[in-house]
């Protein structure tokens, strides 16, 4: 069965680098993730992401194509993405990923959990599927009153990683959005936070992310 379309027509944070020339370019970080990709000719070989940015990703692949090459990928955890080959490198090849900037975003948001995975290995990520939210942005209130601005990496049913500027302590009570959390992990840039109640649905925590 044919794993990809023949259509060829944003803890490790990404964080865009610009070039001398202003390009926006981003930074790569080592992933290893497994999927299969499609050349022009329609060929289809098994590969492994080894480094991945929002628009970038260094392929291991049996055949590498040629400079120029359009390529369709399927990527565990990251989804299809297309691009152009850019550079041939040692058993495989550097590609240049095509993406519109809010798709750009959501690749940033899965590349940081898979940077970070290790980290962010919580109980909860094992009972429960993590994706990452329509809407990233939330809040996060601290039982003094003090709130601050934070942005949601991903969220299962019972718990939350979120980007924010400041570190509670280990257990401190938290509301994220409309729910009541407690501090359970730190990590660069962030924390995680496991809901006071597990959720019955996906749909209600998005909605209980929003900001009142």
């Amino acid at each position: 069965m044919r794993m990809l379309s023949d259509d060829i027509p944003s803890p490790q944070f990404i964080a865009p680098l610009r070039t001398r020339a202003e390009k926006v370019r981003f930074q790569r970080v080592k992933v290893s993730v497994l999927g299969r990709y499609m050349l022009a000719d329609r060929r289809e070989f098994p590969c492994q992401v080894l480094e991945m940015s929002p628009g970038e990703a260094m392929v291991i692949a049996p055949v590498s194509g040629v400079v120029g090459e359009r390529v369709i990928a399927y990527i565990d955890h990251i989804g299809r993405i297309e691009g152009t080959i850019i550079e041939q490198v040692e058993g495989g090849f550097l590609m240049e990923v095509a993406a519109s900037p809010r798709k750009r975003d959501r690749m940033a948001a899965q590349l940081t959990w898979l940077a970070n995975k290790d980290v962010l290995n919580l109980p909860e990520d094992r009972r429960h599927e993590r994706v990452v939210p329509d809407n990233r942005h939330s809040t996060v209130v601290l039982d003094d009153g003090r709130r601050y601005n934070c942005k949601i990496i991903d969220i299962s049913l019972s718990g939350a990683a979120i980007e924010l500027d400041v570190r509670p302590a280990m257990g401190t009570p938290v509301t994220l959005g409309r729910m009541r959390a407690r501090v359970v992990r730190h990590f660069q840039n962030g924390v995680a936070v496991e809901f006071a109640s597990a959720q019955e649905m996906l749909t209600v925590v998005q909605q209980n992310l929003r900001m009142n």
